[in-house]
């Protein structure tokens, strides 16, 4: 019996990777931690995305959905849309190729531990998995895609990396998520304090300000660690993907009004407490400042990938990024800090030290703040024709991506911005599809982007 190839997570990527390896002649096994398909894309569902229906579905899997689903053709979902419309019929196309409620544990190759060489590449991978009811079970793969994404790992508030003193223990007035202006609750004639520049603070910033729109007495404070303000609202009207440009618009307005305090130069160090029945958490820098006791601190500075399931394999992985090496100048931010990447393929993708091991999607960007859905769709198109013995398909490259001009990364936040803007890339022509967190629509929802932004 032909093993499978087994798809570490049923979001975007996986559930195409396991529609391109059908249409190859491979049997593709996905197994996903969540109860249905996309659950990291239900933790923003109420968030429309900046890109429109077209490029947000992947063509093997449009083939394979066939003539019994009618594709979207124009729009922006919300994240819950995406799913109902597109994941969800995707995954039950699919049927029992894909195992809900299944977390992996562990991967390695069978009778191999890390340590060992010999015949390492010709075993097949062992990946362990622990089920809802609690049995942990071992499946035989002839090659992994990991496509386990990083959403379900936020960065902690620490300007160093590491959970701040105090985070742990301040856990239930924290959370890591952006606020829905439906569900307002937690927030409303309340403070709430907002560390983070990309895209998911300043959806945040908007979604609290029609909050305290809605609700008088509201506070909100917004915690930059740069020492200046230069870039933190993108493009405006310069941006190329006007529905972006328009979110750090809504942002800076809000800021130049007042309703939103801006504290710039801000590492977060240590949280606190305060004594009572009604607590509150104090934000304290580097430099000793503390912001004002805050009801919420809404913690939103960017996300990590989970290696710790793959520690009985070797990774080549860049130290900074913690992305495959092949890929990672490609998108460091310390190198460069705008938007432009190429397409990238399998070669980039694979793992030298164990043959038909890659990481696709966001994962494969390591901490790296921008990720394009298009460049994952294409990646698993790669990956699969590698598998299938395609060298041709799999090195050639079918996607070009424009310019995007979003600036990410940390930067040269200690020193001062040039006046004309240099370190950062200017706009460029062309869209591109995007995930992760954005900007309220006319109708009151919201649009999603998952690129960092901080230049």
């Amino acid at each position: 019996m032909d093993l499978p190839v087994v798809v570490i997570g049923a979001g975007p990527q996986g559930l195409a990777a396991a529609a391109h390896l059908v249409e190859r002649g491979l049997e593709p096994l996905v197994l996903e931690a969540g109860e249905g398909p996309g659950a990291a894309v239900a933790g923003w569902g109420h968030v429309r995305l900046f890109s429109a229906w077209p490029e947000l579905v992947d063509p093997a899997a449009a083939r394979l959905l066939g003539d019994d689903w009618t594709a979207p053709v124009g729009g922006y979902p919300t994240g819950a849309e995406w799913i109902a419309d597109y994941l969800a019929p995707l995954a039950a196309a699919l049927g029992d190729r894909v195992r809900y409620a299944t977390r992996v544990i562990g991967v390695s190759r069978r009778g191999r531990d890390r340590l060992v060489d010999a015949g390492r590449g010709e075993q097949p991978f062992t990946v362990h998995v622990a089920r809802a009811d609690g049995e942990e079970e071992v499946i035989e793969a002839r090659a992994v895609i990991d496509a386990s994404g990083t959403w379900n790992r936020p960065n902690p508030a620490g300007a160093d990396g590491l959970p701040a003193l105090g985070e742990r223990a301040a856990g239930d007035l924290v959370t890591y998520g952006i606020p829905d202006r439906a569900a307002p609750s937690r927030y409303a004639g309340r403070h709430t304090v907002v560390l983070g520049a990309g895209d998911s603070a300043l959806n945040a910033i908007i979604e609290l300000d029609q909050i305290a729109h809605e609700h008088p007495g509201t506070r909100i404070t917004w915690a930059l660690r740069r020492g200046s303000t230069a870039h933190t609202f993108g493009g405006g009207a310069a941006d190329q993907l006007p529905r972006r440009g328009a979110l750090g618009q809504r942002a800076s307005e809000a800021v130049e009004r007042g309703r939103v305090d801006l504290v710039t130069g801000f590492r977060t160090v240590g949280l606190a407490r305060t004594p009572g029945d009604s607590a509150r958490v104090l934000v304290r820098s580097e430099d000793g400042r503390t912001l004002a006791p805050a009801d919420t601190l809404v913690v939103l500075t960017g996300f990590r990938p989970d290696h710790s399931f793959l520690s009985e394999l070797r990774l080549d992985l860049d130290p900074t990024l913690e992305a495959p090496r092949a890929l990672a100048a490609e998108i460091d931010p310390n190198l460069h800090s705008c938007g432009s990447v190429a397409a990238t393929g399998a070669r980039d993708l694979a793992q030298p030290g164990e043959p038909n091991l890659y990481l696709v999607g966001m994962k494969s960007y390591g901490r790296a703040p921008t990720f394009l859905a298009m460049t994952g769709y294409e990646q698993v198109r790669s990956v699969a024709a590698m598998l299938a013995g395609d060298l041709e398909a799999a090195e050639r490259v079918e996607l070009v991506l424009p310019d995007t001009g979003v600036c990410g990364g940390t930067g040269l936040y200690d020193e001062p911005v040039a006046a004309d803007g240099s370190g950062c890339c200017g706009s460029a022509a062309g869209t591109s599809a995007l995930l992760g967190i954005g900007l309220p629509s006319a109708d009151g929802s919201a649009l999603a982007e998952q690129a960092g932004r901080g230049c």
